[in-house]
């Protein structure tokens, strides 16, 4: 999106969500640029949507809640940065009260404005869509839609659920997630039976892991301890195990230690070189791949301009996350047209 001559990422990516078949050739791909992925919390939640499941009464509302403020206020969680947003918290299985007795005794009475709770929904097959566009629209800056329970948005005409069901129920939420460009979390149980795989546990058939784009599983030895463990698994972020401690005095999870060093990519030197060319007191660079190459001298006997600018659109998300720098190409009739744009500190 344009304005004032100024590129901001748009609001939702239009590639995701095309319904028919489009299909192109690898330079293609290469010689495009794509939306970067924007990580809510870094290396945790992604947009798209996730299913937090395990046993009853295990701690999974304050969970929850806990995660909903933290990125309302744009607080760290269990020690990964967070990108303030708006929040909407269904937690359909309680009441206003109960919210109100909660959330004061998790984190006081101060409150926070970026933080939405409901306590009554449609169905998904029976207004829920329409109820959340509805909100986004009068509520942009939410990217974080916290549903408690599955069951409770599920059609109630249904018995039982197939793979089919699962995979479709899932799919028409990640539409939504698609669409808006937000993150949807789902609550959910586990079944009773242990398996090899702790996210086999998940209550239902495989179809709700098989769409969904990530999943937790938060688990206790025994009912009774305080101590548990969360469970990450998910396509945009590493697997990962989470040691954490219920704290009954405020209701709230303390991180304890995580079980995985999370892999960090080794710098790269040309996204040093392009972040560079808009770290000072010109934020936006614009031009074509060969005027980049002189900027930041290279020469096109090292390096070929269309090779510069598939090197950058397969970079995009880092440029994005590690740098704040946005990047944007499109091909012209005489070379390429590159705008590198350094954004300001993201607030909700």
């Amino acid at each position: 999106m344009q304005k004032d001559n100024v590129f901001y990422p748009p609001n939702s990516p239009t590639s995701a969500c095309s319904s028919s078949l489009e299909a192109v050739s690898l330079p293609d791909l290469y010689d495009t640029s794509y939306t970067p992925a924007t990580a809510l919390i870094d290396n945790f939640l992604y947009s798209g949507v996730y299913i937090l499941a395990g046993p009853p009464k295990t701690g999974k509302s304050f969970l929850m809640a806990q995660l909903a403020y933290h990125v309302a206020a744009g607080m760290e969680f269990f020690n990964h940065k967070v990108t303030p947003a708006s929040v909407l918290y269904l937690s359909l299985e309680d009441d206003l009260v109960r919210l109100q007795k909660r959330f004061s005794r998790m984190f006081g009475v101060e409150g926070n404005a970026n933080l939405y709770l409901a306590t009554k929904a449609d169905s998904l097959n029976q207004g829920l869509e329409e109820q959340l566009t509805d909100f986004l629209q009068s509520k942009p800056a939410t990217k974080l839609i916290i549903i408690d329970t599955l069951q409770k948005i599920r059609e109630f005409s249904s018995a039982a659920y197939s793979y089919a069901s699962d995979y479709h129920i899932i799919t028409l939420l990640k539409e939504i997630a698609c669409r808006h460009n937000i993150c949807i979390i789902v609550v959910h149980h586990t079944r009773k039976m242990e398996a090899e795989d702790k996210f086999d546990m998940i209550s239902g058939t495989t179809g709700l892991l098989g769409a969904a784009d990530g999943a937790m599983i938060l688990q206790k030895k025994n009912r009774t301890d305080k101590r548990a463990q969360l469970n990450i698994v998910g396509r945009e972020l590493p697997d990962q195990e989470i040691i954490i401690d219920f704290m009954p005095e405020s209701c709230t999870w303390q991180f304890i230690r995580s079980n995985q060093q999370l892999w960090e990519e080794p710098k790269d030197m040309l996204l040093e070189q392009v972040a560079a060319l808009v770290s000072g007191e010109n934020k936006i660079w614009r031009g074509s791949a060969t005027q980049m190459l002189q900027d930041l001298n290279i020469s096109t006997d090292d390096m070929k301009p269309h090779i510069l600018t598939r090197r950058l659109n397969v970079k995009v998300d880092r440029l994005y996350q590690d740098y704040g720098v946005y990047y944007h190409h499109k091909r012209a009739n005489k070379g390429s047209d590159i705008t590198l744009q350094k954004l300001e500190a993201k607030t909700a």
